[in-house]
């Protein structure tokens, strides 16, 4: 090895580089134009003061890996999978490939976070090329074909890995390959206890954690055997706010946990207050997220501007045997309400709802999960009962037992998540869209296989049953401006609806291939709609193909599955089943995306100009991927656009999702004139009429799940603005 002599990144200082400074010229136009070879500029010399400077280099490939197995930064048991003869075949491969970073944002943020650094951090021991090296060997497990198979997806950024896998994958000192985990809570102190503990556990590991509390008895509750009242969700909110606050790996990161409460849980309207600027500071959280579990009667209620009854958890589970979350509350109200025996208190629907739109104005919070909605579309036997801290992750879970030893009585399932997204503009250039997405499946099957979150006995069962993965995809935004397409018209609806599909397909026939080859299906197939081939049925009762020119276009080169295909696969997979119970999730896209040069997942883009504010350095500037002359009228702001159209885009790839999606809306404080047609003829000012509305016309449109609101003020603030990245592809 070789180490230059110049200094070494730690000693590199801002003010001694000229990177920044070109990178921001771009905000300062140039004849009116964005000068956006400024960040091509920046690019260069950051690849030439910072990156080649500090890069360690080897005389053979022999060499480096011997160092890296030799001082304890790669996995040797990997390279020992592989002949040194194949390794040097995919090694030259890779670089043949010629691999170049597109953005200065792009090249900073995989060498900043993602790119192995020395152990005193003064020096690089990866390239971008390198990484995709390492990620290749070690998903393909020793199967060469799929190494190389593998490498080729990554290497021309067609298949992205989640965060924890792509910057762990072949170090011998690695984290987990999954960071994003759910948890339920039972109506019981050794449950909460154990949740507690749970969240600990997981946030050391980096984890951001989902919890649901609607089981527990609300505050005021009588507690058998003591001479008092439970205190109800509140407490138990600030313990575990306080748990991820105290376990965030040395301080490297903030712990990070949403907690989901059904709307007819009686402490529904502390739960949201507790939010609040001005809440009481006893029981409010500052860092915990807030989700609500919405079921369509909340709905139909408000619609008739209705009266609604919350009711009490204990006296639900001792009427139906079941925990809460468990009771189809939609099917069973009117059942609930006529019942005595069910403790119950009144409501008026409309002031919840009115409620919920006050807090998301105030701080983006709380997500929605449409929980009936997503059962009803759900293939799997069981019950949905929750989300993860993006929203994106859907699963069927079942209730633990926890004695007073703290060990299982009955071992239920909670789920951790497994994800990995498409680049949407780099895999509709695949010479083959379907061996593209099995080699991605095939990816991701071993990260399921692999994960041991042994601390967490309910999430690790979860996934030995289950082999779930969650498959989705960046770059939406970006492929229709590159093919002058508006975000959310017919065309862009059209595209979107096709390129799912074709994500369900392979991934269906992925799944089964590796049932065949194993011979081992996910737990209670046999339940499912799959094994009874409804599922099917919308596909083969009718063709779906293009419906416009542009789009017939767009994938003329790639086969879309006929009537007749969707049966054959039908058959195979009755005859022989899935691997996987679950198989796509669209995930809010971090820093990834970035190093992807694309848009992050279906949303729009925020602006054409990101500014993005760097610790330690300032302001960095980020073109929108793509971004030219020729279409720059085709990069609308999220802000400048009607969500209707982006619950429009999100929904069209819904109905071929099996699990769910993180759609944030972008709103204005000052809607611009005529965005809105009910706003016609009343203030210009966002209400909360307005998320209202969009609330219900999302349901309406078959959304399962809503992540933030970010609302953009009058005075160029940002609320509700995403800052987690804890299970971020």
């Amino acid at each position: 090895m070789t180490v230059s002599a110049k200094p070494s990144l730690k000693t590199l200082k801002p003010e001694e580089v000229t990177y920044y400074a070109l990178n921001n010229e771009i905000n300062i136009p140039v004849n009116g134009q964005i000068p956006l070879n400024k960040d091509k500029e920046a690019l260069a010399a950051f690849l030439k003061e910072n990156v080649q400077p500090n890069t360690v280099q080897f005389p053979t490939l022999k060499d480096r890996l011997d160092y890296l197995t030799t001082h304890d930064y790669y996995e040797k048991a990997m390279l020992d999978k592989y002949s040194l003869a194949f390794m040097t075949k995919l090694n030259d491969h890779l670089h043949a490939q010629d691999f170049h970073f597109k953005s200065f944002m792009a090249a900073y943020k995989f060498y900043a976070q993602y790119a192995l650094k020395t152990d005193d951090n003064a020096y690089y021991l990866e390239d971008f090329t390198d990484r995709v090296f390492a990620n290749a060997l070690y998903f393909a497990d020793g199967n060469e074909d799929l190494a190389f198979a593998l490498g080729d997806e990554m290497i021309h950024q067609r298949y992205q890995a989640a965060t924890p896998s792509f910057l762990n994958a072949g170090r011998a000192r690695r984290g987990e390959l999954v960071s994003c985990f759910l948890l339920q809570i039972t109506d019981d102190m050794n449950s909460i206890g154990r949740a507690i503990n749970s969240a600990l556990e997981l946030s050391r590991i980096g984890g951001g954690v989902g919890l649901t509390l609607s089981n527990l008895r609300e505050a005021g509750a009588p507690i058998k055997g003591i001479d008092g009242a439970a205190s109800g969700v509140l407490p138990v909110m600030k313990l575990l706010e306080d748990s991820f606050s105290y376990s965030n790996q040395l301080g490297q990161r903030q712990g990070a946990g949403v907690v989901y409460l059904n709307v007819f849980h009686p402490d529904i309207i502390s739960f949201l207050g507790a939010k609040k600027e001005n809440a009481d500071e006893k029981y409010r959280v500052k860092t915990l997220s807030l989700g609500v579990i919405v079921p369509d009667k909340f709905y139909e209620l408000i619609k008739a501007d209705a009266d609604m009854y919350l009711f009490s958890p204990q006296s639900v589970e001792r009427e139906y045997g079941e925990p809460f979350s468990y009771v189809d509350i939609t099917k069973e109200y009117d059942n609930m309400v006529a019942n005595p025996a069910i403790k119950k208190t009144k409501i008026r629907a409309r002031d919840l709802e009115n409620e919920i739109s006050k807090l998301q104005q105030e701080s983006g919070y709380p997500y929605v999960v449409n929980i009936d909605t997503a059962n009803n579309a759900s293939p799997i036997a069981g019950k949905i009962i929750m989300s993860n801290l993006c929203s994106e992750i859907m699963q069927v879970q079942v209730p633990s037992a926890i004695n007073n030893k703290q060990e299982y009585d009955v071992m239920g399932s909670d789920v951790s998540c497994n994800l990995g997204s498409t680049n949407i503009p780099n895999l509709m250039t695949s010479p083959d869209f379907g061996q593209s997405v099995e080699a991605m499946v095939r990816a991701l099957t071993y990260v399921t296989d692999h994960s041991n979150i042994d601390v967490v006995p309910s999430v690790q069962h979860g996934n030995e049953l289950a082999h779930s993965i969650g498959l989705g995809a960046m770059g939406l935004h970006t492929y229709f401006a590159l093919n002058h397409m508006y975000y959310g018209d017919e065309e862009a609806l059209d595209f979107t609806n096709i390129y799912f599909l074709l994500l369900n397909y392979y991934t269906l026939k992925a799944s089964n291939k590796i049932a065949k080859e194993r011979g081992q299906v996910f737990h209670n197939f046999e339940a499912s709609k799959y094994a009874d081939g409804s599922y099917f049925d919308k596909y083969i009762d009718e063709a779906w193909a293009p419906k416009t020119a542009k789009v017939l276009g767009l994938f003329k080169d790639i086969h879309i599955p006929t009537q007749a295909d969707w049966a054959a696969l039908r058959d195979d997979v009755m005859a022989t089943g899935l691997y996987h119970q679950n198989r796509l999730a669209v995930a809010p896209n971090g820093s990834i995306s970035y190093i992807n040069d694309t848009s992050a997942s279906l949303q729009p883009i925020v602006n054409r100009i990101e500014d993005r504010q760097e610790k330690k350095i300032g302001t960095i500037y980020y073109p929108a991927p793509g971004l030219a002359n020729d279409n720059m009228k085709y990069y609308q702001s999220a802000y400048d656009i009607d969500m209707r159209k982006e619950i429009d885009v999100y929904a069209a790839a819904q109905q071929h999702v099996d699990q769910s999606m993180s759609l944030t809306f972008f709103m204005r404080s000052t809607i611009p004139a005529g965005l809105y047609p009910w706003k016609d003829g009343r203030t210009t000012k966002m209400t909360t009429r307005d998320l209202n509305i969009l609330r219900n016309y999302a349901h309406h449109k078959g959304i399962k799940s809503i992540y933030y609101i970010r609302t953009y003020t009058d005075d160029q603030e940002e609320i509700g603005s995403n800052a987690c990245e804890s299970c971020s592809i």
